[in-house]
């Protein structure tokens, strides 16, 4: 248990056995005091009074004991926690480092919420255990066990009598562990669901009001916010009886120490002297002995969160390399692909050839494959079978950095961070100057809705780019493409947003970024790709056509469907009742 915790330690890890030393001498100096105590008692017992100097001597050594116990046992504190603190960043940084090797499907399959809580809540709650837990039980268990070992030394049949309260509150702790072990589980699995249905409600927050489904909705919220607590409620209700019971019990050293012990002294077999001293020393270790203890419940949790967080993160990563783009030319090919999702085969046997510098369309219904295609080919996902090549060199023969230096991938949804639009779009290139993000900006058509803003290019993108139409948005993610200037562009409904004001701005947006470029184009506005070199027809995941547009019209049936359906909507238009709708 240790191991695991101190694995993600690193070069702090010595900090924590530092922390540890301190307070071991913290509380050695907590306990000495009983020591002076019982040195003040000694004489009386035998009917003789300490001298004063006795008295001054024990009196300073038991201030001194208290002002290095608060020295070392702080100084022991701001240790642990510096050495918690770093922890948690390699914990963080680690897992980082897993999630970006995963697959985007993996990421995607367990929910922002999920993300979310094991990024921020199950990491910090790992801080209290590392800070305190570890240290603190470690120091507060050493001490207790010397001093057991002198009152041992000094009177077995007694020191014996103070260890009676320890398998009674020892049951207790048992119990109370094993219980909820159980349901620990059950309890972080909500604590999951709960967060998952808290951040859709939020982000479906339109969804939910122009639709009027606030309160089916609200149910679902309320009951997993409810289960959660029903869930955290059941866990404690089971813990706090034996709580209780170990708390009120482990103090008492002296439970059994104090009559058993008067009576073997009345009796003969120990000494008033070896009574006084060894109760001195149980009323010492009670408040370290309970301490410990309280401490070790946290301990399995700590193991438990961080095997859980590997857990989550255990997702085979992508098939890559460290090499680079060694490929001859910019040709893609797909190979006889199969690829499976959710245990379901989505694409069977998938084989084309996109020549270098051509333009080509993967056309198909909804739920066809197309999209897959272009995923699998920027890598987001392995192939189950078969291969993807770029210029002869399959995509998991390279790093995934090299991968993305060859291709620019233009989704239907892009996602533009908390920062200024110059900034959002020099992602695409992050050495590029300020003169030449503008540029790719003017070329992506963006300076129209750029001149109506305030600050510009300069302006904030807003919280995933909300201060931008949808149309503005995706301008921005083609300005990034035309900056990042890849041999080979993949657009997935890139034109989604357009709408007929700014549909020729978009086009020439498009143009500029697929100029001189190998292109893979996913469209449902057929129009926009009658011109392709090649149109790859997609039907329930295998390729049912390929060629140019007038040939497929002749000799694809399926594709001749989408073409009609794709006619008979550009024509259609909203009406009032009693006007035809064509």
């Amino acid at each position: 248990m240790f191991g695991k915790v101190l694995e993600y330690a690193g070069p702090y890890r010595r900090t924590t056995y530092r922390a540890i030393a301190m307070m071991v001498i913290g509380v050695v100096l907590s306990i000495v005091p009983y020591w002076s105590v019982y040195r003040l008692i000694e004489p009386l017992l035998r009917g003789e009074a300490p001298s004063g100097r006795t008295i001054l001597l024990q009196l300073v050594l038991i201030a001194g004991c208290a002002v290095g116990y608060a020295f070392f046992y702080v100084y022991g504190l701001s240790l642990s926690h510096e050495a918690a603190y770093h922890t948690l960043e390699n914990l963080r940084i680690s897992l980082q480092g897993k999630l970006e090797q995963l697959p985007l499907g993996a990421i995607q399959e367990q929910g922002v919420g999920v993300i979310k809580k094991m990024f921020i809540d199950d990491i910090e709650a790992v801080e209290l255990p590392l800070a305190h837990a570890l240290p603190e039980g470690i120091a507060n268990l050493a001490v207790p066990l010397l001093v057991y070992l002198a009152m041992f030394l000094a009177d077995w049949k007694l020191a014996l009598l103070s260890l009676g309260s320890l398998p009674i509150g020892l049951l207790a702790m048992g119990v109370m562990y094993r219980s909820g072990m159980e349901k620990m589980d059950v309890y972080y699995r909500a604590a999951q669901r709960m967060n998952n249905t808290i951040i859709e409600y939020i982000n479906g927050m339109e969804v939910v009001k122009v639709f009027n489904r606030d309160g089916e909705l609200s149910e679902r919220f309320a009951r997993d916010v409810c289960g959660y607590r029903d869930f955290t409620l059941a866990w404690y209700r089971v813990c706090w009886p034996w709580m209780a019971l170990y708390g009120s019990v482990l103090p008492c050293v002296s439970l059994f120490t104090l009559p058993v012990g008067a009576y073997f002294v009345w009796r003969g077999w120990s000494t008033l002297p070896d009574l006084a001293l060894v109760l001195c020393m149980s009323f010492g270790i009670g408040v370290p002995l309970l301490r410990t203890l309280s401490f070790g419940g946290l301990l399995p949790q700590v193991a438990y969160k961080i095997e859980n967080l590997e857990k989550l993160m255990s997702a085979s990563p992508l098939q890559q390399t460290k090499e680079s783009f060694a490929g001859n030319g910019r040709e893609i090919r797909f190979e006889n692909v199969h690829f499976s999702y959710g245990g379901e085969e989505v694409l069977h046997g998938v084989s084309f050839t996109v020549p270098e510098g051509s333009m080509t369309a993967l056309v198909g219904e909804s739920g066809s494959g197309k999209s897959t295609l272009a995923k699998l080919l920027v890598h987001y996902y392995d192939v189950t079978d078969g291969a993807v090549r770029i210029g002869g060199q399959d995509l998991r023969r390279m790093s995934l950095e090299a991968l993305n230096e060859q291709i620019s991938y233009v989704a239907q949804e892009q996602f533009l961070f908390h920062m200024s639009l110059l900034e959002n779009i020099r992602i695409g290139r992050p050495d590029a100057s300020d003169e030449e993000v503008m540029e790719a900006a003017r070329r992506a058509q963006c300076g129209e809705f750029l001149e109506r803003l305030e600050r510009g290019i300069y302006t904030d993108a807003g919280d995933g780019g909300k201060q931008l139409s949808g149309g503005e948005r995706q301008r921005i993610s083609l300005a990034r493409a035309i900056l990042k200037n890849a041999p080979v562009v993949v657009l997935d409904e890139a034109t989604a947003f357009m709408d007929p004001e700014n549909e020729e701005k978009m086009n020439d947006a498009i143009a500029e970024v697929v100029r001189d470029k190998t292109v893979i184009v996913i469209a449902h506005r057929l129009r926009s790709i009658v011109n392709a070199d090649q149109i790859l027809v997609m039907e329930a995941g295998n390729l049912v056509g390929e060629g140019r547009h007038e040939a497929l019209l002749r000799e694809c049936a399926a594709y001749r469907r989408l073409w009609e359906a794709s006619e008979y909507s550009a024509d259609w238009r909203v009406s009032r009742e009693g006007e035809s709708g064509v």
